[in-house]
């Protein structure tokens, strides 16, 4: 068994302790959901307390991994040394576009652009060429329509969930 870098005990310690802090305040929360049972015989307040003794209970060997020598069998890090701060600002684009445009063009087209901007980002950030070539942005779209459409209807038509639609019509 090997041991990780001392210098990562702390860190470590911490992610443990932020996944503790988690589970406590889920805790926290589900003690003000009522309990009283449904048709299935458990209450509302029933997976909020499974997720958050689970959390609890992962923080709580994380630190104890942290602490008694650090996470073991660590694989070392790959990627780049430093954060690649544009394909970051791509993916980050895509996720406010999609949450301030989907009321207004639609949920298949916000969640395609969404996509189109993340992967853009993304293939920027491993370096891979031709990103700005038309063909690319082309397929990178219709990959997206091609997820977020089934998405769409699936949520609509099979599970009556309603999401904004470009159109009255449910199929848009």
């Amino acid at each position: 068994m090997t041991t990780s870098d001392p210098s990562a005990v702390w860190p470590q310690t911490l992610v443990g302790a932020g996944v503790l802090l988690t589970g406590l305040a889920l805790a926290f929360g589900a003690i003000g959901i009522s309990s009283e049972a449904g048709y299935g015989g458990v209450g509302p307040n029933f997976l909020p307390w499974l997720v958050s003794v689970g959390l609890t209970i992962c923080g709580g060997f994380i630190i104890w991994e942290a602490r008694s020598g650090g996470f073991r069998e660590l694989d070392p890090p790959s990627g780049a040394v430093q954060a690649h701060w544009p394909g970051f600002v791509w993916v980050s684009a895509g996720l406010l576009l999609n949450a301030a445009l989907i009321t207004s063009i639609g949920f298949i087209l916000s969640c395609t652009l969404c996509y189109l901007l993340a992967v853009q980002g993304l293939r920027r950030a491993s370096g891979q060429a031709g990103v700005n070539a038309p063909r690319t942005w082309i397929t990178d779209f219709l990959v997206g329509m091609a997820i977020s459409a089934p998405v769409f209807w699936m949520f609509t038509k099979f599970l009556a969930i309603n999401l904004p639609g470009l159109t009255s019509t449910g199929w848009i």
